[in-house]
């Protein structure tokens, strides 16, 4: 790691300084986000950003040969109690959080520290040799990847051990109809609500994992249960509840999200009304 972290500071003067990668992308959402932060302040968070995006490049190359002790090591997993009562139930669960910290690193991890089988709902990607590549990064240690598009075979199908399935709920939807719009960081925002329509529709309990950064590769999640009985929520309520508790952890480290991302490409319509979940 000594080494690829000479290679990480060598990757955020090209990205940075020479490149610029997505740097106006960058500057735009946190001036957005942070409106009350001085202009001094938005330049330090987003070079803190830099920084921790080029170590998340050279941590994801270290994520092909990690051993499980080092993943163990490097994300630790606390929380968990009431997560384990729910296996010992026989419940399905949802596990909710965004693109913060080393989620790639936490997806390796997870199967080693609870008892119900895990799972991730994704997009596959275009290129069929990385997105084998990712799968088989990620599911080094038991993590089943699970097609967005299947994801609801997975929820009603019954299965001899019961599943934790991962859910990122920062992604920004394509059709600004079928999706919730609320408040996220000072701006109206489109968000997903798949984790509320599956934890209704399929009785499973909902948990956010909040992730930090302890010290320069060195991460820890800590869960925490949202509901037990989603149908006894009003609709939007569960999908409001974790992305506050998201916006509650960005805030908490600001330089540590996905910020590149064009999370805010799309407008709510003028005549969008929201049609229950």
């Amino acid at each position: 790691m000594r080494v690829l972290y000479i290679l990480s500071d060598i990757i955020f003067i090209f990205i940075y300084y020479i490149f610029g990668y997505r740097k106006s992308v960058v500057s735009a959402n946190l001036r957005n986000s942070f409106p009350e932060k001085s202009e001094s302040e938005i330049e330090e968070i987003m070079k803190e950003f830099f920084r921790h995006l080029s170590d998340l490049i050279v941590e994801s190359l270290k994520n092909f040969t990690i051993s499980r002790e080092e993943a163990i090591q490097r994300m630790e997993i606390e929380g968990l109690d009431d997560i384990q009562e729910s296996y010992n139930q026989g419940r399905n669960i949802i596990l909710a959080g965004g693109h913060m910290n080393n989620w790639e690193l936490f997806a390796i991890a997870l199967p080693c520290y609870i008892s119900h089988k895990a799972v991730a709902i994704y997009s596959p990607l275009k290129n069929k040799f990385f997105d084998n590549k990712m799968k088989e990064t990620r599911g080094k240690y038991g993590l089943e990847m699970i097609p967005m598009k299947q994801a609801g075979i997975l929820m009603g199908k019954e299965t001899s051990i019961p599943t934790a399935t991962v859910f990122a709920i920062d992604q920004s939807p394509s059709n600004p109809y079928k999706c919730y719009w609320m408040q996220f960081l000072h701006q109206e925002t489109a968000v997903f609500l798949g984790t509320e329509r599956y934890a209704k529709k399929y009785d499973l309990e909902v948990f956010f994992g909040k992730i930090t950064k302890k010290k320069r590769g060195y991460y820890k999640t800590s869960f925490k249960k949202i509901c037990s009985d989603a149908n006894t929520f009003a609709p939007g309520k569960i999908t409001e509840t974790i992305t506050l508790e998201l916006e509650s952890n960005i805030k908490s480290q600001p330089a540590y999200w996905l910020w590149s991302h064009k999370r805010w490409k799309r407008k709510k319509p003028a005549d969008y009304e929201f049609q229950g979940v």
